[in-house]
């Protein structure tokens, strides 16, 4: 199988990345509501454990559960939207994008996040956001 990647021009990843921004936002928002219903469902687990299923919590679990699985397939139609664009979405919570491009003859990422104006950052494959480094623009035309 071959892996195919799409490299980016800073212009380029501004462009996708103004356009994923309402994307991005929701999914954002969905991944929060996501992380508490999982934590809704965590508790009732507990809770009804044993319990008939016409009992209170095993109802609200029921329903939780049914909740959680139409987040969880949003959220994966999301991230699918973002990868098809050629992005790696690296973190959800934050809403943290990277984008394949080239350093002269070096692959890196170019890094932005929910927040930010425009693509202005970059870190090496292996290294992460903790890495990122201001562009210098002539390096990465």
């Amino acid at each position: 199988m071959t892996v195919r990647i799409t490299l980016f021009r800073v212009e380029e990843a501004n462009k996708v990345a103004l356009d994923l921004k309402p994307l991005l936002e929701k999914l954002v928002g969905l991944k929060r509501e996501f992380d508490l219903v999982q934590n809704k469902v965590d508790v009732l687990t507990l809770a009804s454990s044993g319990a008939s299923e016409k009992n209170p919590d095993a109802l609200a679990l029921a329903d939780l559960q049914r909740r959680r699985t139409a987040l969880g397939e949003e959220l994966g139609r999301g991230v699918q939207t973002i990868h098809r664009k050629g992005c790696v979405l690296k973190d959800l919570d934050r809403g943290l994008l990277d984008f394949y491009a080239l350093a002269g003859d070096r692959l890196v990422f170019l890094c932005w996040q929910l927040g930010e104006p425009e693509v202005a950052h970059w870190h090496t494959l292996e290294g992460g956001f903790s890495t990122r480094q201001p562009l210098n623009r002539s390096e990465l035309e």
